[in-house]
Protein backbone atom coordinates (compact mmCIF):
# COMPACT_ATOMS: atom_id res chain seq x y z
CA UNK A 1 0.00 0.00 0.00
CA UNK A 2 1.29 3.45 -0.86
CA UNK A 3 1.94 6.12 1.78
CA UNK A 4 -1.05 8.01 0.45
CA UNK A 5 -3.23 4.94 0.90
CA UNK A 6 -2.00 4.38 4.43
CA UNK A 7 -2.71 8.03 5.31
CA UNK A 8 -6.22 7.74 3.89
CA UNK A 9 -6.94 4.61 5.96
CA UNK A 10 -5.64 6.27 9.12
CA UNK A 11 -7.80 9.32 8.47
CA UNK A 12 -10.84 7.07 8.00
CA UNK A 13 -10.13 5.32 11.33
CA UNK A 14 -9.79 8.65 13.17
CA UNK A 15 -13.02 9.98 11.70
CA UNK A 16 -14.80 6.72 12.55
CA UNK A 17 -13.57 6.95 16.17
CA UNK A 18 -14.83 10.52 16.49
CA UNK A 19 -18.28 9.57 15.24
CA UNK A 20 -18.43 6.51 17.50
CA UNK A 21 -17.38 8.50 20.60
CA UNK A 22 -19.45 11.60 19.89
CA UNK A 23 -22.56 10.46 18.05
CA UNK A 24 -24.52 13.18 16.29
CA UNK A 25 -27.84 13.60 18.03
CA UNK A 26 -30.57 16.17 17.63
CA UNK A 27 -32.20 17.20 20.90
CA UNK A 28 -35.95 17.15 20.60
CA UNK A 29 -37.64 20.16 22.13
CA UNK A 30 -40.05 19.00 24.83
CA UNK A 31 -43.64 20.16 24.96
CA UNK A 32 -43.51 21.82 28.37
CA UNK A 33 -46.55 24.02 29.01
CA UNK A 34 -46.26 27.68 29.94
CA UNK A 35 -46.59 28.01 33.70
CA UNK A 36 -44.81 24.74 34.53
CA UNK A 37 -42.20 25.81 37.06
CA UNK A 38 -41.17 22.53 38.64
CA UNK A 39 -37.58 21.92 37.46
CA UNK A 40 -38.05 18.17 37.98
CA UNK A 41 -40.61 18.16 35.16
CA UNK A 42 -38.17 19.91 32.87
CA UNK A 43 -35.53 17.46 34.04
CA UNK A 44 -37.46 14.55 32.56
CA UNK A 45 -36.58 15.92 29.13
CA UNK A 46 -33.25 17.55 29.92
CA UNK A 47 -31.63 15.24 32.49
CA UNK A 48 -28.04 16.48 32.19
CA UNK A 49 -29.05 20.11 32.66
CA UNK A 50 -31.34 19.19 35.56
CA UNK A 51 -28.70 17.08 37.30
CA UNK A 52 -26.27 19.99 37.12
CA UNK A 53 -28.96 22.43 38.33
CA UNK A 54 -29.39 20.34 41.48
CA UNK A 55 -25.75 20.98 42.32
CA UNK A 56 -26.79 24.56 43.15
CA UNK A 57 -28.07 23.12 46.41
CA UNK A 58 -24.52 22.36 47.48
CA UNK A 59 -23.10 24.82 49.98
CA UNK A 60 -19.36 25.26 49.99
CA UNK A 61 -16.63 27.85 50.23
CA UNK A 62 -15.23 29.37 47.05
CA UNK A 63 -11.95 27.90 45.69
CA UNK A 64 -10.42 31.38 46.02
CA UNK A 65 -11.51 31.89 49.63
CA UNK A 66 -13.88 34.75 48.73
CA UNK A 67 -17.62 34.39 48.33
CA UNK A 68 -18.93 30.88 48.11
CA UNK A 69 -22.40 29.65 49.03
CA UNK A 70 -22.20 29.00 52.75
CA UNK A 71 -24.83 30.96 54.66
CA UNK A 72 -22.67 32.95 57.05
CA UNK A 73 -23.06 36.49 58.35
CA UNK A 74 -20.75 38.85 56.45
CA UNK A 75 -20.29 41.02 59.53
CA UNK A 76 -18.21 38.27 61.14
CA UNK A 77 -15.34 39.08 58.78
CA UNK A 78 -16.43 42.66 58.14
CA UNK A 79 -17.58 44.19 61.45
CA UNK A 80 -17.66 47.63 59.80
CA UNK A 81 -20.95 46.48 58.26
CA UNK A 82 -22.59 46.87 61.68
CA UNK A 83 -21.61 50.55 61.79
CA UNK A 84 -22.09 51.47 58.14
CA UNK A 85 -25.57 49.94 57.94
CA UNK A 86 -26.66 51.04 61.39
CA UNK A 87 -30.37 51.79 61.29
CA UNK A 88 -30.81 49.62 58.18
CA UNK A 89 -31.97 45.96 58.19
CA UNK A 90 -28.65 44.92 56.64
CA UNK A 91 -27.03 45.60 60.02
CA UNK A 92 -29.32 42.93 61.49
CA UNK A 93 -29.00 40.20 58.85
CA UNK A 94 -26.57 40.15 55.93
CA UNK A 95 -25.57 36.64 54.92
CA UNK A 96 -23.51 35.28 52.06
CA UNK A 97 -25.59 34.42 48.99
CA UNK A 98 -26.64 30.82 48.40
CA UNK A 99 -27.69 29.09 45.18
CA UNK A 100 -30.81 29.76 43.10
CA UNK A 101 -32.83 26.89 44.66
CA UNK A 102 -32.65 28.72 48.02
CA UNK A 103 -33.95 32.07 46.76
CA UNK A 104 -37.40 31.79 48.33
CA UNK A 105 -36.22 29.99 51.45
CA UNK A 106 -33.71 32.72 52.18
CA UNK A 107 -36.30 35.42 51.48
CA UNK A 108 -38.70 33.85 53.99
CA UNK A 109 -36.00 33.32 56.60
CA UNK A 110 -34.24 36.68 56.48
CA UNK A 111 -34.69 39.00 59.44
CA UNK A 112 -34.78 41.97 57.08
CA UNK A 113 -38.49 41.64 56.25
CA UNK A 114 -41.56 42.57 58.26
CA UNK A 115 -45.21 43.45 57.68
CA UNK A 116 -44.21 46.65 55.87
CA UNK A 117 -41.91 44.94 53.35
CA UNK A 118 -43.12 45.47 49.78
CA UNK A 119 -43.97 42.67 47.38
CA UNK A 120 -41.37 44.14 45.04
CA UNK A 121 -38.78 42.24 47.07
CA UNK A 122 -39.80 38.97 45.43
CA UNK A 123 -39.14 40.23 41.90
CA UNK A 124 -35.97 38.22 41.41
CA UNK A 125 -36.74 35.30 43.72
CA UNK A 126 -39.19 33.26 41.64
CA UNK A 127 -40.14 32.31 38.09
CA UNK A 128 -43.76 32.90 39.10
CA UNK A 129 -43.05 36.59 38.62
CA UNK A 130 -44.12 36.11 34.98
CA UNK A 131 -47.66 35.05 35.96
CA UNK A 132 -47.96 37.58 38.76
CA UNK A 133 -46.89 40.48 36.53
CA UNK A 134 -49.20 39.30 33.73
CA UNK A 135 -52.14 39.34 36.16
CA UNK A 136 -51.39 42.42 38.25
CA UNK A 137 -48.86 44.50 36.34
CA UNK A 138 -46.72 46.69 38.58
CA UNK A 139 -49.47 46.68 41.22
CA UNK A 140 -47.90 43.52 42.64
CA UNK A 141 -44.93 45.58 43.86
CA UNK A 142 -46.93 47.44 46.53
CA UNK A 143 -48.74 44.36 47.88
CA UNK A 144 -47.17 43.36 51.23
CA UNK A 145 -44.55 40.68 50.69
CA UNK A 146 -45.97 38.53 53.49
CA UNK A 147 -49.24 38.46 51.52
CA UNK A 148 -47.54 37.24 48.35
CA UNK A 149 -45.14 34.69 49.85
CA UNK A 150 -47.74 31.92 50.43
CA UNK A 151 -48.45 31.93 46.67
CA UNK A 152 -44.80 31.35 45.78
CA UNK A 153 -43.83 27.71 45.42
CA UNK A 154 -40.88 27.78 43.04
CA UNK A 155 -37.64 29.77 43.35
CA UNK A 156 -35.29 30.61 40.46
CA UNK A 157 -35.75 27.72 38.05
CA UNK A 158 -35.62 26.85 34.34
CA UNK A 159 -38.55 29.11 33.40
CA UNK A 160 -36.76 32.23 34.65
CA UNK A 161 -34.49 32.04 31.64
CA UNK A 162 -36.09 29.68 29.10
CA UNK A 163 -39.24 29.78 26.99
CA UNK A 164 -40.75 26.33 27.71
CA UNK A 165 -42.05 25.90 24.17
CA UNK A 166 -38.83 26.68 22.31
CA UNK A 167 -36.10 26.57 24.99
CA UNK A 168 -34.96 29.95 23.69
CA UNK A 169 -33.45 32.23 26.32
CA UNK A 170 -35.80 34.89 27.65
CA UNK A 171 -35.98 37.66 30.23
CA UNK A 172 -39.02 37.91 32.54
CA UNK A 173 -38.00 40.78 34.84
CA UNK A 174 -40.01 43.83 33.63
CA UNK A 175 -37.62 46.26 35.36
CA UNK A 176 -34.70 44.97 33.28
CA UNK A 177 -36.72 45.06 30.07
CA UNK A 178 -37.76 48.68 30.73
CA UNK A 179 -34.25 49.78 31.71
CA UNK A 180 -32.73 48.25 28.60
CA UNK A 181 -35.40 49.86 26.44
CA UNK A 182 -34.45 53.24 27.90
CA UNK A 183 -30.90 52.52 26.74
CA UNK A 184 -32.24 51.81 23.25
CA UNK A 185 -31.96 48.01 23.55
CA UNK A 186 -34.89 45.73 22.75
CA UNK A 187 -34.11 42.48 24.56
CA UNK A 188 -36.58 40.62 22.34
CA UNK A 189 -34.28 41.33 19.40
CA UNK A 190 -31.08 40.41 21.23
CA UNK A 191 -28.78 37.77 19.83
CA UNK A 192 -28.38 34.43 21.57
CA UNK A 193 -24.91 35.45 22.77
CA UNK A 194 -26.29 38.69 24.25
CA UNK A 195 -29.06 36.75 25.95
CA UNK A 196 -26.42 34.55 27.60
CA UNK A 197 -25.66 37.62 29.72
CA UNK A 198 -29.08 39.27 29.80
CA UNK A 199 -30.72 36.29 31.51
CA UNK A 200 -28.25 36.78 34.38
CA UNK A 201 -28.28 40.56 34.21
CA UNK A 202 -32.05 40.72 34.67
CA UNK A 203 -31.49 40.11 38.38
CA UNK A 204 -27.80 40.60 39.16
CA UNK A 205 -28.17 44.39 39.11
CA UNK A 206 -28.57 47.50 41.24
CA UNK A 207 -32.16 48.75 41.68
CA UNK A 208 -34.44 50.87 43.85
CA UNK A 209 -38.15 51.03 44.64
CA UNK A 210 -40.22 54.07 43.67
CA UNK A 211 -41.53 55.39 47.02
CA UNK A 212 -45.11 55.95 45.82
CA UNK A 213 -45.85 52.53 44.33
CA UNK A 214 -42.74 50.38 45.02
CA UNK A 215 -42.13 49.85 41.31
CA UNK A 216 -38.67 48.36 40.68
CA UNK A 217 -36.37 50.66 38.68
CA UNK A 218 -32.80 50.09 37.53
CA UNK A 219 -30.90 53.42 37.81
CA UNK A 220 -29.23 53.34 34.40
CA UNK A 221 -30.47 56.53 32.70
CA UNK A 222 -27.03 58.14 32.97
CA UNK A 223 -24.93 54.98 32.53
CA UNK A 224 -23.76 51.88 34.39
CA UNK A 225 -20.66 53.26 36.12
CA UNK A 226 -21.00 53.77 39.91
CA UNK A 227 -20.31 57.50 39.51
CA UNK A 228 -23.04 57.81 36.87
CA UNK A 229 -25.51 55.88 39.00
CA UNK A 230 -24.70 58.07 42.01
CA UNK A 231 -25.33 61.15 39.87
CA UNK A 232 -28.67 59.68 38.85
CA UNK A 233 -29.65 59.13 42.49
CA UNK A 234 -28.61 62.69 43.36
CA UNK A 235 -31.41 63.94 41.11
CA UNK A 236 -33.93 62.27 43.47
CA UNK A 237 -35.54 60.21 40.67
CA UNK A 238 -39.24 59.42 41.06
CA UNK A 239 -39.08 61.01 44.51
CA UNK A 240 -36.48 58.48 45.72
CA UNK A 241 -34.05 60.29 48.01
CA UNK A 242 -32.57 57.61 50.25
CA UNK A 243 -32.87 54.06 51.52
CA UNK A 244 -32.52 55.19 55.14
CA UNK A 245 -31.01 57.87 57.37
CA UNK A 246 -27.94 56.83 59.34
CA UNK A 247 -28.66 57.39 63.07
CA UNK A 248 -25.12 58.56 63.91
CA UNK A 249 -24.10 60.79 61.01
CA UNK A 250 -27.71 61.58 60.00
CA UNK A 251 -26.60 61.18 56.38
CA UNK A 252 -29.21 60.15 53.80
CA UNK A 253 -27.82 56.81 52.72
CA UNK A 254 -28.07 54.54 49.69
CA UNK A 255 -27.86 50.74 49.85
CA UNK A 256 -26.27 49.09 46.82
CA UNK A 257 -27.70 45.73 45.82
CA UNK A 258 -25.68 43.28 43.67
CA UNK A 259 -24.40 45.14 40.59
CA UNK A 260 -22.65 42.25 38.82
CA UNK A 261 -24.09 43.19 35.41
CA UNK A 262 -22.97 46.81 35.72
CA UNK A 263 -19.45 45.86 36.83
CA UNK A 264 -19.05 43.09 34.24
CA UNK A 265 -20.30 45.37 31.45
CA UNK A 266 -17.23 47.60 31.75
CA UNK A 267 -14.73 44.76 32.16
CA UNK A 268 -12.34 43.06 29.80
CA UNK A 269 -14.42 39.88 29.47
CA UNK A 270 -17.54 41.73 28.38
CA UNK A 271 -15.43 43.82 26.03
CA UNK A 272 -14.07 40.61 24.51
CA UNK A 273 -17.52 39.17 23.91
CA UNK A 274 -17.41 36.72 26.82
CA UNK A 275 -20.86 36.23 28.37
CA UNK A 276 -21.80 35.43 31.96
CA UNK A 277 -22.82 31.92 30.90
CA UNK A 278 -19.49 31.26 29.17
CA UNK A 279 -17.75 31.42 32.56
CA UNK A 280 -20.36 30.46 35.14
CA UNK A 281 -22.31 27.86 33.12
CA UNK A 282 -19.81 26.45 30.61
CA UNK A 283 -20.35 23.69 28.09
CA UNK A 284 -19.65 20.23 29.50
CA UNK A 285 -19.49 16.74 28.05
CA UNK A 286 -20.78 13.42 29.38
CA UNK A 287 -20.16 10.30 27.29
CA UNK A 288 -19.57 12.51 24.30
CA UNK A 289 -22.82 14.47 24.77
CA UNK A 290 -22.41 18.24 25.02
CA UNK A 291 -24.64 20.28 27.31
CA UNK A 292 -24.67 23.59 29.19
CA UNK A 293 -23.94 23.22 32.88
CA UNK A 294 -26.70 24.69 35.02
CA UNK A 295 -24.57 24.61 38.14
CA UNK A 296 -24.13 28.38 38.45
CA UNK A 297 -20.90 28.59 40.38
CA UNK A 298 -17.34 29.87 40.44
CA UNK A 299 -15.49 29.30 37.14
CA UNK A 300 -12.60 28.09 39.30
CA UNK A 301 -14.55 24.90 40.01
CA UNK A 302 -14.35 23.90 36.36
CA UNK A 303 -11.40 25.85 35.02
CA UNK A 304 -10.81 23.65 31.98
CA UNK A 305 -14.29 24.23 30.58
CA UNK A 306 -14.84 27.79 31.87
CA UNK A 307 -11.43 29.40 31.40
CA UNK A 308 -9.12 27.32 29.28
CA UNK A 309 -11.22 27.46 26.15
CA UNK A 310 -9.65 30.93 25.84
CA UNK A 311 -6.67 30.92 28.21
CA UNK A 312 -3.64 28.72 27.63
CA UNK A 313 -2.26 28.89 31.17
CA UNK A 314 -2.65 26.06 33.68
CA UNK A 315 -5.56 25.76 36.11
CA UNK A 316 -3.22 26.62 38.99
CA UNK A 317 -1.90 29.73 37.24
CA UNK A 318 -5.43 30.94 36.58
CA UNK A 319 -6.52 30.23 40.16
CA UNK A 320 -3.51 32.11 41.54
CA UNK A 321 -4.29 35.05 39.25
CA UNK A 322 -7.89 35.27 40.44
CA UNK A 323 -6.81 34.93 44.07
CA UNK A 324 -4.30 37.76 43.63
CA UNK A 325 -6.93 40.12 42.21
CA UNK A 326 -9.50 39.24 44.86
CA UNK A 327 -7.01 39.54 47.73
CA UNK A 328 -6.04 43.04 46.61
CA UNK A 329 -9.68 44.06 46.31
CA UNK A 330 -10.55 42.51 49.68
CA UNK A 331 -7.80 44.47 51.44
CA UNK A 332 -8.90 47.73 49.83
CA UNK A 333 -12.54 46.97 50.52
CA UNK A 334 -11.81 46.48 54.21
CA UNK A 335 -9.82 49.73 54.33
CA UNK A 336 -12.62 51.63 52.62
CA UNK A 337 -15.35 50.16 54.83
CA UNK A 338 -13.43 50.89 58.03
CA UNK A 339 -12.68 54.46 56.96
CA UNK A 340 -16.34 55.06 56.11
CA UNK A 341 -17.28 53.77 59.57
CA UNK A 342 -14.88 56.25 61.17
CA UNK A 343 -16.45 59.02 59.10
CA UNK A 344 -19.95 58.20 60.42
CA UNK A 345 -18.60 58.31 63.95
CA UNK A 346 -16.71 61.58 63.40
CA UNK A 347 -19.79 63.27 61.98
CA UNK A 348 -21.97 61.93 64.78
CA UNK A 349 -19.54 63.23 67.38
CA UNK A 350 -19.33 66.67 65.77
CA UNK A 351 -23.11 66.96 65.39
CA UNK A 352 -23.54 66.69 69.15
CA UNK A 353 -21.63 69.91 69.71
CA UNK A 354 -23.97 72.91 70.07
CA UNK A 355 -21.67 75.23 68.11
CA UNK A 356 -20.91 72.83 65.27
CA UNK A 357 -21.19 74.35 61.79
CA UNK A 358 -24.36 73.09 60.09
CA UNK A 359 -22.98 73.91 56.64
CA UNK A 360 -19.83 71.84 57.27
CA UNK A 361 -21.85 69.00 58.77
CA UNK A 362 -24.03 68.89 55.66
CA UNK A 363 -20.92 68.73 53.48
CA UNK A 364 -19.55 65.91 55.59
CA UNK A 365 -22.82 63.98 55.30
CA UNK A 366 -22.78 64.24 51.52
CA UNK A 367 -19.17 63.07 51.47
CA UNK A 368 -19.84 60.04 53.66
CA UNK A 369 -22.95 59.18 51.64
CA UNK A 370 -20.88 59.09 48.46
CA UNK A 371 -17.94 57.33 50.12
CA UNK A 372 -20.21 54.57 51.39
CA UNK A 373 -21.91 54.25 48.00
CA UNK A 374 -18.56 53.55 46.35
CA UNK A 375 -17.55 51.08 49.05
CA UNK A 376 -20.91 49.32 49.03
CA UNK A 377 -21.03 49.14 45.22
CA UNK A 378 -17.94 46.94 45.47
CA UNK A 379 -18.85 45.07 48.66
CA UNK A 380 -22.32 44.15 47.37
CA UNK A 381 -20.96 42.87 44.04
CA UNK A 382 -20.28 39.15 44.03
CA UNK A 383 -16.98 38.79 42.16
CA UNK A 384 -14.71 40.43 44.76
CA UNK A 385 -13.60 42.73 41.97
CA UNK A 386 -12.70 40.11 39.37
CA UNK A 387 -15.36 41.19 36.88
CA UNK A 388 -13.62 44.56 36.45
CA UNK A 389 -10.57 44.95 38.73
CA UNK A 390 -9.36 48.28 37.31
CA UNK A 391 -12.67 50.04 37.86
CA UNK A 392 -13.27 48.33 41.20
CA UNK A 393 -9.92 49.34 42.72
CA UNK A 394 -10.42 52.88 41.45
CA UNK A 395 -13.87 52.94 43.05
CA UNK A 396 -12.49 51.79 46.40
CA UNK A 397 -9.73 54.38 46.20
CA UNK A 398 -12.36 57.07 45.70
CA UNK A 399 -14.27 55.71 48.69
CA UNK A 400 -11.23 55.97 50.96
CA UNK A 401 -10.48 59.50 49.77
CA UNK A 402 -14.06 60.70 50.21
CA UNK A 403 -14.28 59.12 53.67
CA UNK A 404 -11.13 60.95 54.77
CA UNK A 405 -12.58 64.18 53.38
CA UNK A 406 -15.75 63.52 55.39
CA UNK A 407 -13.71 63.07 58.57
CA UNK A 408 -11.73 66.26 57.95
CA UNK A 409 -14.93 68.20 57.21
CA UNK A 410 -16.55 66.92 60.39
CA UNK A 411 -13.52 68.07 62.36
CA UNK A 412 -13.82 71.53 60.79
CA UNK A 413 -17.51 71.56 61.69
CA UNK A 414 -16.54 70.86 65.30
CA UNK A 415 -13.92 73.60 65.25
CA UNK A 416 -11.01 71.18 65.60
CA UNK A 417 -9.39 72.50 62.38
Amino acid sequence: MTLGGIALVMLFIIVLQVFVRTPYTTMKIAAIPEGEYDPAVWGQYYPLEYKSYLRNKEMAASPTGFGGSEKVQKSIKEPEILINFKGNPFSVDYTEDRGHPYALDDLRDTKRIDKNTAGACMTCKTAQLADIFKEKGWDYAKIPLLELLPQLKHPIVCANCHDPKTMNLRVINPAFIEAMAQRGIDVKKASREQMRSYVCGQCHVEYYFVPANKKVVLPWSDGLHPEQIYGYYSSIPNGFEMDWKHPDSEAKMLKAQHPEFEVWSGGVHAGSGVSCVDCHMPYMKVDGQKYTSHWVTSPMKHGKEACRTCHTQSDQWLLDRVKSIQTNVWEMQRTAGETVAKAHQAIGKASKLPKASKAELDKARELVRKAQWYWDFVAAENSMGFHNPTMILNTLGRSVDLAHQAIATAERAAGAR
